[in-house]
């Protein structure tokens, strides 16, 4: 036992639902293992935060604690409502003979079942559930999913459940083959180039997402993936403020779509992917404006408002049917004190990194506290030590499961 009360990080498999979590108590100030899964939920500061071994208040997730045990109760009984192509292919990502070697890990199959359950799932199943918006016309439902968890796997899960489901059913309105992967910067779009089918290397294949004799179907769909910078366009003002010779006044949306979607520049209902998602978040410049003092606070909120504002031009002129958000921070950036209404109101899953780190997903984090221990006669340094470096810990330290690697 350690001065936490943790003895071992590592309690969970990562392919199967976490059966245990370290809860920890207030009042002793110490960590006990309890059965059963972590609530969803996430950490705000507490009065008492300053003190080192204060990790502060946990907020559940009421929404996603209200789904889970329906998306299991779902899978359970062998995933009713969905279509064919459907099944199959939950079929065959559960299928261990398939994945012997390589199993998909629990949070990444319970991800893209929770999107797939908020589709095709019978109505009746999905009574009381309500998902707010962001303010805008177009519908969004977030995966909230630690670093390192496999979130880029999930995205190509999700891109081959729509384009084959549209390809095979064309009339089916739930469904799009025309999907737009919306990154944060030029190295997140060079590794999302891996959700183009057509790719070299890409996860469809590398990862037998997708059955071999249906690749040639999902060849018929559609995937583009971009920069956030692409969406950008300018303002009446800022071509007044221009010093070139070119006069031309504002783009109109219709130009503006046709430039940004380029090969599907005609496509409707689009599926839209937004990778880091705590970067695409709705400004109230009016509202908020006031706590955006810092040069960081405001150029993040001008790429916020970028990446919306050019969705809400393609939702005019094509249509948005879906947007999923995929981030391990979705919190809205305001420059307020920690509350739950930073924390985006639309996310349906949840797999944060305590629960990352006790199944083994990620790398323990190494955090160094005070010592006030007496420096060492010979060097004069202080002694620092990990806050878990116990011997019985020690073994579990900055290592992963004993199940194989993680690929985000």
């Amino acid at each position: 036992m350690t001065a936490s009360g943790i003895t071992q990080l590592i309690i969970n498999s990562p392919y199967e639902e976490p059966a245990r979590h370290w809860r920890y108590e207030r009042e002793t100030r110490l960590f006990d293992l309890v059965e059963g899964r972590r609530p969803a939920g996430y950490v705000v500061a507490s009065p008492d935060s300053r003190a080192f071994d204060d990790p502060g208040i946990f907020l559940e997730i009421p929404l996603v604690n209200q789904i889970r045990p329906r998306v299991q109760a779902w899978r359970e009984a062998g995933y009713p409502g969905v279509s064919s192509i459907t099944k199959r292919l939950l079929e065959h990502w559960r299928d261990p003979e398939e994945f012997e070697t390589r199993r998909f890990f629990f949070c990444q199959l319970e991800a893209v079942e929770t999107l797939i359950w908020l589709t095709e799932a019978p109505a009746s199943e999905r009574v009381g559930i309500e998902i707010p918006g962001d303010g805008g016309a177009f519908i969004r439902q977030c995966c909230k999913m630690a670093t390192g968890s496999g979130k880029t796997l999930v995205m190509a899960m999700v891109i081959a459940w729509h384009i084959l489901n549209k390809v095979t059913y064309p009339q089916d309105s739930r469904f799009s083959k025309n999907v737009l992967a919306i990154a944060p910067g030029l190295t997140v779009k060079s590794r999302l180039a891996v959700l183009e089918p057509a790719a070299e290397g890409n996860y469809y294949e590398a990862f037998r997402i997708v059955p071999p004799d249906m690749m040639d179907k999902l060849r018929q769909g559609n995937v583009l993936v971009h920069n956030w910078h692409t969406l950008a366009w300018e303002s009446e003002e800022q071509i007044k403020k221009r010093r070139s010779v070119d006069k031309r006044g504002v783009k109109s949306d219709e130009a503006y779509t046709r430039e940004v979607l380029g090969k599907m520049a005609n496509a409707h209902n689009l599926l839209v992917i937004n990778d880091e998602a705590h970067h695409a978040w709705r400004v109230n410049w009016e509202a908020e404006g006031k706590y955006l003092r810092s040069r960081d606070m405001k150029d993040s909120a001008e790429e916020a408002t970028v990446w919306i504002g050019g969705l809400d031009r393609l939702h005019h002129t094509r249509g948005i049917l879906t947007c999923y958000d995929f981030s391990a921070t979705p919190f809205t950036p305001s420059g307020k004190k920690s509350s739950d209404e930073a924390l985006f109101g639309w996310i349906v899953s949840d797999f944060g990194l305590n629960d990352a780190i006790e199944s083994g997903l990620v790398k323990t984090p190494r955090v160094v506290v005070r010592d006030d221990a007496v420096p060492n006669a010979r060097t004069y340094k202080s002694r620092l030590y990990h806050i878990y470096n116990d011997p019985e810990v020690n073994r579990s330290l900055g290592g992963r499961a004993a199940w194989g690697d993680v690929v985000d």
